[in-house]
């Protein structure tokens, strides 16, 4: 199963983080398929990018995201789209 969650990156007690598409059997720092976004989540208020057109081919192909992204996805209003 290809899911969409999120791939920690940064320092050490400063996490920000990729958006990606995985396998679900990879790890979560592991091998992935596409790169669709990124979340900083220390700056006020949390920064969230992410790609609409990639999100919704992935979604549309079957990916489930993860509850974090489906809720960051939620938040972008890219999930409204999806039922459209």
């Amino acid at each position: 199963m290809v899911k969409i969650r999120l791939q920690r990156v940064g320092k050490k007690k400063k996490p920000s983080y990729r958006v990606v598409v995985a396998d679900s059997h990879a790890s979560r720092d592991g091998a992935f398929i596409e790169i669709i976004g990124h979340y900083d989540p220390l700056t006020d208020p949390a920064t969230v990018v992410i790609q609409e057109e990639k999100a919704l081919k992935w979604l549309r192909q079957g990916a489930q995201p993860t509850e974090t992204v489906a809720s960051l996805l939620k938040k972008q209003g890219i999930t409204d789209k999806l039922s459209n």
